[in-house]
């Protein structure tokens, strides 16, 4: 029996419905309703529903579970907020009191009598205002990750992660556009990623319906022309230029796969790439923990390594940031070190220049 059996199944039940209310988010608010380029209503909406969602599920499961999350309610509290607290408010409750779906219950205060007052959506979200630290149990979670993805109806992420004495025990990465195979980018889409720690790296079915059969997922071996990175779409989101040092450092001749959020981790973890490179774009700023929780742990489960730039394990134990930890690397064991030192040669480049 899985040491963190109960909470595998209330994490990927959370994960499912909030893929399911995000992708509803994308189709009601993003296709159908006229943007300017700067409109984050969509993704605003998203994301406190979202989190309200997962929230509401792991505060019925694990009543005395403190949430590191990246939202919270403040403004929609304000009077100016009403007509976005409504909408949150009404996607939240669509989603929580769907029809209960094959491994869920309804103690986890889901199905159809489950509505939750306004006041009691806001109370939900701010469960996310923990601030982590070094000991206890906690989880991190980050309900749209990779936000301009999700706009451009592209890559984007539900990531969800249990910490325990600063050590992430379980991850959970619902990717609603990710090609259920890499081999068939037109195909299906939509997989969920769970890796517990000491159990291994899987990749489900998004739909709990769908009764096809876990996939164990191990990095493969790459040769040196399939070697490629993965790395960010937005340049603000990583020095891309930095990358393409590290490469030719490396010989790397194949171009880098770019996608928005953790779909990265996921994408390396069942071999679609072979490198996972982010690096800071400057000095400063600090990564949060629920950026790379439930990655790092599906890294290491599927037999990769991951740590920062400089060599340094990742320390998730520092609060709501990882702290001195400098850019995050991520590769099979056979090609982690390699990388390290195309960094570091990298750098010793850029720094003479």
């Amino acid at each position: 029996m899985s040491m963190y059996a109960a909470e595998k199944q209330v994490a990927v039940a959370a994960v499912r419905r909030a893929c399911s209310l995000t992708s509803s988010v994308f189709n009601k608010l993003v296709k159908n309703e006229t943007l300017t380029k700067d409109d984050k209503s969509p993704v605003t909406v998203g994301d406190f529903s979202a989190q309200a969602v997962i929230n509401t599920i792991l505060q019925h499961a694990f009543p005395d579970d403190r949430i590191v999350g990246e939202e919270d309610a403040a403004d929609l509290r304000e009077e100016s907020g009403v007509a976005l607290r409504d909408r949150i408010v009404e996607l939240a409750n669509e989603t929580l009191t769907a029809p209960l779906q094959p491994g869920e219950e309804s103690t986890w205060g889901l199905g159809p009598s489950q509505a939750q007052s306004a006041e009691q959506i806001m109370d939900v979200i701010d469960r996310g205002n923990f601030d982590g630290g070094r000991t206890g149990r906690f989880w991190t979670l980050d309900p749209i990750d990779g936000t301009k993805g999700f706009l451009r109806g592209e890559q984007y992420a539900v990531c969800l992660a249990l910490v325990v004495d600063s050590r992430v025990e379980l991850g959970i990465i619902g990717c609603p556009n990710l090609p259920v195979s890499a081999s068939s980018p037109s195909g299906d889409r939509g997989c969920i990623f769970i890796a517990a720690r000491g159990e291994g790296a899987y990749q489900l079915p998004l739909s709990p319906s769908d009764s096809s059969k876990p996939i164990r997922l191990t990095i493969p071996s790459f040769s040196q022309e399939r070697l490629n990175l993965l790395e960010s779409v937005e340049k603000a989101h990583a020095k891309l230029s930095f990358n393409e040092k590290v490469a030719q450092v490396l010989g790397i001749t194949r171009e880098p796969t770019r996608m928005d959020s953790q779909a990265k981790y996921c994408s390396l973890a069942r071999g679609d790439g072979g490198v996972y490179l982010r690096m800071p774009t400057g000095t400063g700023y600090k990564e949060k923990i629920w950026d790379h929780a439930p990655g790092s742990v599906l890294v290491e489960e599927a037999g990769g390594v991951i740590t920062d730039s400089r060599g340094q394990p990742l320390d998730f134990g520092l609060g709501r940031t990882m702290g001195e930890n400098y850019g995050f690397v991520a590769a099979g064991k056979e090609v982690h070190s390699r990388v390290l030192e195309a960094v570091r040669k990298a750098k010793e480049e850029e720094d003479a220049a």
